[in-house]
């Protein structure tokens, strides 16, 4: 959540970031204000009550006869007083808490203003764009003509945006993942497994609200749970409550999970196949550091996300997402965009975003000052790897005239030996029934 003080001294710029992120009718800054102000009257009210209830109180066992009732009549009819105004600021209290929930976290100044997707700035564009002499495939097809990813098996099973991985499909998978710990394992991120689901207060925090029309999380009914949509919600919440010690800052970690989302919204032509799907397997980044470090941070986690994506040798482009892109959470994102054949465009395949102290006031997770006061960290994020996104950007970019597909250099190592997945229509084996 935005510290409240920021809303109080400075409204319009607050106005401000909700039109530029595209979130007018999410939350009225001026009745949040007004509401503010009665909660803190009322409260002053309140704890003066309080404090005539207790005076009272001592005041009683130090008197006796009609003293005495006549201070138990005046206690008796404080509390009764004091009562009712406790609900009302109970009910204030959460009115102004739920408003300044939805407040969302303000651009920094070097984002670029905008409306849409169409107002992301692109910053840079990395590798060339393979020049195939034929046709290229897009993954679906090729997927299948290899024998490795079925999305008819997946439905069978579980439904519309679910699959199944075989054979060297598999061994892909795994060793994207496997590329990318060894790869942050060695720049310092603590290597991480965390639970695939996580209690709500762990979700909502980090902004990952189980409703409206693009609703992500599934939650498990009868019980305080939903199946997280990134490993950023679990490694955001393992340190909820606590005090962080200044010396153990920029703590990073490199965390592996399944992602559940509901994908609830209408996407269009590009999000059939492995792009938008309800369940995949993904490598995250998180960091937490002192709030004038973020900034660096921030850049550092897209310089990692680059990285591996040279490493694959994959062409790809950079974008800043604009204000009305950025979403609830964000001060700052960048995505990667990967060049996908089959498309004949780009499709995002990372991202990476600044929450400033916004996710640590929502998880009350501070550190420890050289003075001895506490200050709320700075949380960000970062995508490694999504395997089925990366997938696409493999098997299309990598698709040879005859069908198969070359393995990247990188991967070879995890591959047990194949440097090349050919169609089923050249090999012996038949795919798995």
């Amino acid at each position: 959540m935005l510290d409240i003080k920021i809303i109080r001294e400075n409204p319009e710029v607050v106005k401000k970031a909700i039109e530029d992120k595209n979130m007018n009718g999410v939350v009225d800054i001026d009745r949040l204000l007004q509401v503010d102000v009665e909660y803190r009257n009322l409260l002053k009210k309140v704890e003066e009550l309080r404090a005539i209830r207790n005076e009272l109180s001592q005041d009683i066992s130090k008197v006796s006869g009609d003293a005495r009732e006549k201070l138990i009549t005046q206690a008796s009819d404080t509390k009764e007083e004091l009562k009712g105004l406790e609900d009302k600021l109970l009910v204030l209290k959460n009115e102004l808490d739920a408003m300044v929930m939805a407040v969302p976290n303000i651009p920094s100044a070097d984002v670029p203003v905008g409306r849409d997707e169409s107002g992301n700035e692109i910053l840079k564009h990395v590798g060339d764009i393979p020049k195939l002499d034929f046709e290229p495939k897009d993954h679906v097809e090729l997927g299948e003509s290899l024998g490795i990813i079925s999305f008819e098996d997946g439905a069978k099973v579980s439904g519309s945006q679910f699959y199944f991985l075989y054979g060297a499909g598999v061994l892909m998978e795994l060793a994207l993942v496997q590329y990318a710990f060894e790869k942050l394992s060695k720049a310092g991120f603590t290597p991480t497994l965390t639970p695939d689901l996580a209690k709500s207060r762990y979700y909502l925090g980090t902004g990952y609200a189980p409703r409206g029309d693009e609703a992500q999380t599934y939650t498990i009914e009868g019980e305080d749970l939903g199946l997280i949509a990134t490993a950023e919600v679990t490694l955001a919440g393992k340190h909820a409550d606590e005090v962080l010690l200044l010396e153990n800052l920029p703590l990073k970690y490199v965390g592996y999970s399944h992602c559940f989302r509901k994908e609830a919204g209408a996407y269009g032509k590009y999000s059939k196949g492995l792009y938008r799907v309800h369940q995949f397997t993904k490598v995250e980044m998180f960091i937490y550091c002192k709030p004038e470090e973020s900034m660096q941070m921030h850049d550092y986690l897209l310089e990692m996300e680059e990285s591996i994506y040279q490493g694959l040798g994959i062409s790809y482009r950079v974008l800043k997402q604009c204000t009305g892109d950025l979403g609830a959470m964000a001060a700052r994102k960048y995505d990667i965009e990967a060049w996908m054949p089959g498309r004949k465009d780009y499709g995002e395949v990372t991202s990476t975003s600044n929450c400033t102290d916004y996710q640590a006031r929502n998880l009350n997770i501070k550190y420890k000052l050289d003075t001895g006061g506490t200050e709320y960290v700075h949380m960000l994020n970062g995508t490694a790897v999504a395997t089925s996104r990366t997938i696409i950007a493999i098997l299309e970019n990598y698709q040879q005239a005859d069908g198969s597909v070359l393995i990247p250099e990188v991967l070879k190592p995890y591959m047990n030996g194949l440097e090349v997945i050919r169609p089923i229509s050249l090999r012996d084996k038949p795919r798995p029934q």
